[in-house]
């Protein structure tokens, strides 16, 4: 039986919770702060955990840092809907969890508990490798050297398909050998586990590319504002989440928002313009991937290349296929990197995928693509 650990100070959401889980056939545990859920993760090995945010003592980001620099575990994060719940998700995304709700904000908490229960479901069912989590939890750090694990990685983490170890500051990815084409675009496609996976692609992605660079995340509102931020602080591109009739050009990213598909809709004088369509989900997501891969198939004729990253679900594999209909070049993050990997298998199965590469070759794949240097 699938075991899973409910963390949160709150005897009444520990209760709501655990009780719809169990009601799921799902063993259940609960901790009221991070200090029990380490121990519980050491002690008791669970293979799902939900974790509140705000708690008392050691709060939830430090859980989540010490369970995934000691016994790397999936983790479902339960957070506020507010500008600084925004916040504190994507710092336990960075740091690790795999993907988030948000507590009830209009909803019942009766919707709350059916949408925990889908999610676990959707983990417990799907293969999550502990290395891949751990691997994803340090690529930021690795590229940015920001934040340190607070206690040494198990053994083997880190390493790549070589054996080697991962991108570290002083061999962040330099320019390719070679003149890179002009006017390249990017389309990056993301859900579960994507957020510390293309804030470490924004953190090496060199701005002599010039490219123009559209991220699709599946991610609802304020979120994807809060997202926009943080790869624009860390990232030598100007990335902003995007609006209705927004144009960007090399050098210029734009993030999808929550609760809206991104179609691009011209691509003229080296700049891309974009609308913001208030449609129904497809493949149950919104933003999605596929609308705004295949009006960039459409639309752009300069050099272009999607990127499809760890998720759950077919949204992109469309999209993948059109692009490489319409001449431009593909690459998905390998499966041995991916916290989740079912964007990527989806898009692989299509047979268009040109290039499937660790989560810390991505931007170099990017590079070399657009400097032809895989073309032998």
């Amino acid at each position: 039986m699938t075991h899973v650990l409910v963390v949160d100070d709150s005897r009444f959401m520990r209760n709501v919770v655990g009780d719809a889980l169990e009601s799921a056939g799902y063993d259940v545990d609960t901790a009221v702060n991070g200090t029990e859920a380490v121990e519980a993760v050491r002690t008791d090995e669970p293979d799902v955990v939900t974790m509140d945010v705000e708690m008392p003592g050691m709060d939830g980001l430090e859980a989540v840092d010490r369970i995934m620099s000691t016994h790397p575990t999936p983790i479902l994060m339960l957070s506020a809907h507010t500008d600084s719940g925004a916040d504190a998700t994507l710092d336990a995304l960075e740091r690790g969890a795999v993907d988030f709700l948000r507590k009830p904000d209009g909803r019942t908490i009766i919707d709350l508990a059916e949408e925990v229960v889908e999610k676990v479901d959707e983990l417990a069912e799907t293969s999550v490798s502990s290395s891949a989590l751990a691997r994803a939890a340090t690529a930021i750090e690795s590229v940015t050297g920001e934040r340190q694990s607070v206690s040494p990685a198990p053994t083997g983490i880190g390493a790549d398909a070589d054996g080697g170890g991962t991108t570290t500051e002083r061999e962040r990815v330099s320019p390719a050998s070679g003149e890179y084409v002009d006017d390249p675009t990017i389309i990056v496609g993301a859900s579960t586990g994507g957020p510390k996976i293309i804030e470490s692609l924004f953190a090496e992605l060199p701005i002599g590319l010039g490219a123009k660079v559209i991220v699709v995340q599946h991610m609802p509102a304020t979120f994807t504002t809060r997202l926009a931020d943080r790869l624009d602080s860390i990232s030598d591109y100007d990335v902003r989440e995007a609006t209705d009739g927004d144009r960007i050009g090399p050098g210029q990213a734009l993030v999808a928002p929550g609760d809206h598909h991104l179609e691009v809709t011209e691509n003229a004088g080296g700049s891309l313009e974009v609308s913001l369509e208030d449609g129904e989900p497809i493949h149950g997501v919104c933003p999605a991937i596929d609308v705004t891969m295949e009006t960039a198939a459409d639309v752009v004729s300069d050099p272009l290349a999607g990127v499809v990253l760890t998720g759950m679900g077919t949204d992109g594999a469309a999209g993948i296929e059109a692009i490489a209909e319409a001449g431009g070049r593909t690459i998905a993050q390998d499966e041995r990197t991916s916290p989740v990997f079912g964007i990527p298998a989806n898009a692989i199965e299509t047979g268009r995928v040109e290039r499937v590469v660790p989560a810390d070759s991505v931007v170099e794949a990017i590079l070399e693509t657009f400097t032809g240097e895989d073309d032998d």
